[in-house]
């Protein structure tokens, strides 16, 4: 079932400043990152549906959806009753459901954010497919090689349609400075270091800087309990953006060998990756660590060198990168004054729709291409052995 919100009416006496400006529409590394006011909204808005009424919704994707300046919060979708009654409350959807397939066969809607368990995530983007809605899938795309292949296979077929995961991290100014920086200045790539270190006071810093988050004993959960696994979890959840941003930055992933430790409830794999260019490198997972949030990477480079660190991303705080060139001997840093990845991520998958410009985000072979790192680093641990990609048997 649907319904109408009753909190859609304006405020009287309410206008938008005059001047606010637009927002920033690229993420090369220009002079372009120019301080703005307040987001103005397009005419021409992409109507989303958020599918999934749990933290990464309440605390991301809904926000986003409100402030991007060329998306329509559309719907909110969610099996809960009562949780999507209470969120509903806050950020004012158009309609509320309880039932995807009615959702999905909303005419008016046009795109769906996935933000359901992960288990969830390649069985409800293919529902979307086939009810011919484009896809914004939260990371990871899936949870093994097998069904992330059945959700490209499906997505073959829907060629007008455009799939996206939502390793946001693509959208940090930083990290879009630092990846043109590596094909505008850098030359031939010899190596990477990157590391993903989650704190084990995360969750104070976190529960901080969330809105307040509503729960529901009624939401639906994957069968047993997957995150007890931590081994898989873990890889899954935090190794996906690690390994995004090495490809993002290196390009492809050939080989892996890796090693992992556990020790008083902390996970630590290290990685020796090879690239398909023949470049080197090095990944860290770790978590949690004893520190604050520990998350970058070093690149070295024919002509440079790149130096960089992340924030907890609750922050929405743009990564500090310099980047070196020897062709001016000279450092350069992007201020990015706007780090708020989520938003910047969906009007990038609006853009990509609504205009034709061509895809930040990480497309279905990337995600494709995550899983099988995840899965080689997995076997890798386990036999000990080296891993080519193309090989690994695709679990994690």
């Amino acid at each position: 079932m649907h319904r109408e919100s009753p909190l859609r009416r304006d405020l009287p006496g309410k206008t938008a400043p005059a001047k606010a400006q637009a927002a920033v529409n690229t993420l090369a590394f220009p002079n372009s990152e120019k301080p703005k006011g307040r987001l103005k909204k397009e005419n021409r808005r992409l109507r989303v549906g958020v599918l999934g009424a749990g933290l990464i919704a309440q605390a991301a994707h809904l926000d986003a959806c409100k402030k991007a300046r060329n998306v329509e919060l559309y719907a909110l979708c969610d099996s809960a009753a009562d949780l999507v009654a209470k969120v509903a409350l806050i950020f004012e959807p158009t309609r509320t459901y309880t039932d995807a397939d009615t959702l999905l066969a909303d005419d008016k809607l046009e795109a769906v954010i996935i933000a359901v368990a992960d288990q969830f995530h390649v069985p409800m983007a293919v529902r979307a497919l086939e009810a011919g809605k484009h896809v914004l899938v939260e990371k990871p795309m899936g949870v093994n090689v097998a069904e992330c292949e059945r959700l490209r296979e499906v997505a073959r077929t829907k060629p007008g349609l455009h799939v996206q995961v939502g390793t946001m991290r693509r959208f940090d100014p930083g990290i879009a400075f630092a990846h043109d920086f590596i094909r505008n200045q850098l030359g031939e790539l010899l190596a990477l270091k990157a590391w993903y270190c989650d704190s084990v006071y995360r969750y104070q810093e976190t529960d901080n800087l969330h809105p307040l988050i509503f729960s529901s004993s009624h939401a639906k959960r994957p069968p047993g309990d997957p995150k007890a696994d931590k081994f898989s979890y873990y890889l899954l959840g935090h190794g996906s953006h690690l390994v995004d941003t090495a490809r993002f930055l290196g390009g492809d992933l050939l080989a892996v060998r890796a090693v992992y430790r556990e020790k008083f409830g902390a996970h630590s794999w290290f990685v020796s990756v090879e690239f398909a260019s023949g470049a080197v490198g090095h990944l860290d997972l770790t978590l949690p660590v004893r520190m604050e949030w520990h998350e970058g990477f070093q690149i070295y480079g024919e002509h440079g060198s790149i130096v960089s660190r992340s924030f907890n991303p609750w922050y929405f705080k743009t990564s500090e990168v310099d980047c070196f060139s020897t062709r001016d001997g000279q450092y350069h840093r992007l201020l990015g004054a706007d780090g708020h990845t989520f938003r910047r991520q969906v009007e990038g998958f609006a853009d990509a729709i609504l205009k034709g410009v061509p895809p930040i985000g990480a497309q279905i072979e990337d995600g494709l291409a995550a899983l099988r790192a995840l899965s080689a680093i997995s076997h890798s641990v386990k036999t000990g052995e080296r891993v080519l990609l193309a090989e690994a048997p695709g679990n994690v």
